[in-house]
């Protein structure tokens, strides 16, 4: 009976997870609105080339700005980038800003103002409110609420960072060790982050996500062999594989945050509440996850063993296809 309910949750898992999912899709356009001189900007805006938004979106500009000379459009990876220079009359503060075709869209866009004798703003646009008027900022509230946000929206929807929690908790008995656990994770993946966004530290892409799917697949591997009277090395010494995993990840992360952007003048703001965020996702995913253990543990416990098995084999499958296709991509 047991195998037949640890079937019937993988089925589940399999069904409800994307197996196309991305560990770093968190791609929103960007746009960036730079003062020059007085009275003239240069306006940069960014989508994916893989959005509908790089091909047919346009950007709304303030109504006493005109736009000069020929737009220039040029791919970068895989990125669509628009480069045209404004001539605004008078303070961009209190008029609208947009992008035309973001209702239409899944993701959001991210809209940086630096003008020349004010505070730079940050803000977000999203496909339920396309515009966003232009006031007076705080700069350090500006910037810390949009990569907090953002943070926490990378590890909830950039699924291979979050099959690696769920994997974790799934793995490891008590709430205290999975924290210390995951501390370790968050330690590491910060501290490859920072190295990468500053240029201190580099690797190539492709194999590194292969690597981090692999990292999913081998703890999936340790739930489903996981004995209470034989503990395996994972379950031994948790914070170091967290830790040495932790500092691949963080690199997955490095290259989602260099899609999105960050404010020059901002970079240790950014990067501190970006951090900040994904860790606040994190803790949200062991709090949830953990509470699911514990009902199933308590209305049903002879499901808790089958569900576990179940959830490691739906997430070790769908890790595998990730690390097949991210091999032959």
């Amino acid at each position: 009976m047991n195998r037949w309910w640890a079937v019937l949750w993988a089925c589940l898992v399999l069904v409800l997870c994307p197996t196309s999912a991305h560990a770093d899709e968190l791609r929103p356009a960007y746009i960036e609105m730079t003062e020059d001189s007085p009275s003239q900007w240069l306006l940069l805006w960014k989508a994916s080339a893989n959005s509908r938004l790089g091909h047919s979106g346009e950007v709304t500009i303030p109504d006493n700005c005109k736009i000069e000379g020929e737009r220039q459009r040029e791919f970068s990876g895989s990125n669509i980038l628009t480069r045209f220079s404004l001539r605004c009359d008078g303070s961009v503060q209190g008029k609208t800003i947009g992008l035309k075709g973001l209702e239409l869209s899944t993701t959001d866009a991210l809209v940086r103002i630096a003008p020349i004798d004010s505070a730079m703003q940050t803000v977000r646009l999203t496909p339920d409110q396309p515009t966003a008027t232009l006031a007076k900022p705080s700069i350090i509230s500006n910037v810390a609420a949009t990569y907090t946000i953002l943070g926490i929206e990378h590890i909830l929807l950039g699924f291979d960072h979050l099959f690696f929690v769920l994997a974790l908790v799934l793995l490891l008995k008590g709430g205290w060790l999975v924290a210390k656990t995951v501390t370790a994770f968050t330690i590491a993946h910060s501290l490859t982050l920072v190295g990468t966004t500053l240029g201190l530290l580099s690797l190539p892409s492709q194999p590194v996500e292969a690597v981090i799917a692999l990292s999913i697949v081998f703890l999936a591997v340790e739930v489903v062999k996981s004995r209470p009277d034989d503990l395996r090395l994972s379950e031994r010494f948790p914070w170091i594989v967290a830790f040495l995993f932790g500092l691949l990840h963080g690199f997955g992360f490095a290259g989602a945050l260099a899609e999105i952007g960050l404010p020059q003048d901002d970079v240790p703001l950014a990067l501190l509440t970006f951090n900040l965020g994904v860790e606040i996702g994190q803790l949200a995913i062991v709090a949830l996850a953990l509470a699911a253990l514990y009902g199933i543990r308590k209305l049903r416990g002879q499901w808790l063993q089958p569900t576990k098995t179940a959830m490691a084999y739906g997430i070790g499958i769908i890790a595998t296809y990730w690390f097949v296709e991210r091999m032959v991509a």
